[in-house]
């Protein structure tokens, strides 16, 4: 069976949907192809980097892309997750052809302020939150497929 596309939207692309991305790619590689975009595309935040490196994901080559550019590119996605606040939410395009759009309301560890320890902390629990949720995704769609 053809994988499906996904798509993961956040505001900047920095954290939450590039985590999203390669959790999906490596636990469910096998049904879906996942890729990630961003209201504002920024740059790939450097704990980001070191939080996803700590379970084996290497982000280091990884960029940020822009969802209007992925519009314009007229890519097909049966799902796209935001994973972002509410109002961000509602600020994303719409997709021609997507089957279900998905909101994950997950916390900016980006915008944690203190010590390298604490944003670390708060870094590290939103890439676990991410990954239940992914692995949750995983599930039902292996329940359907079966």
């Amino acid at each position: 069976m053809e994988k499906q596309n996904v798509l993961f939207i956040c505001v900047h692309n920095s954290a939450r949907s590039q985590m999203a991305e390669a959790w999906l790619n490596q636990l469910c590689g096998d049904v879906f192809e996942a890729q990630s975009a961003g209201l504002e595309p920024g740059t790939l935040h450097p704990l980001t980097i070191e939080v996803m490196k700590e379970v084996g994901i290497d982000l280091s080559r990884k960029k940020t892309q822009s969802a209007f550019d992925i519009v314009k590119r007229g890519t097909l996605f049966g799902h796209v997750i935001t994973v972002c606040d509410e109002s961000s939410a509602e600020r994303c395009p719409i997709f021609p052809g997507v089957t279900k759009r998905i909101h994950w309301s997950l916390p900016d560890p980006a915008a944690r302020t203190g010590t390298t320890d604490e944003q670390l902390a708060t870094f590290r629990a939103v890439r676990d939150a991410i990954r239940v949720k992914v692995e949750e995704f995983c599930q039902q769609a292996r329940i359907r497929r079966a």
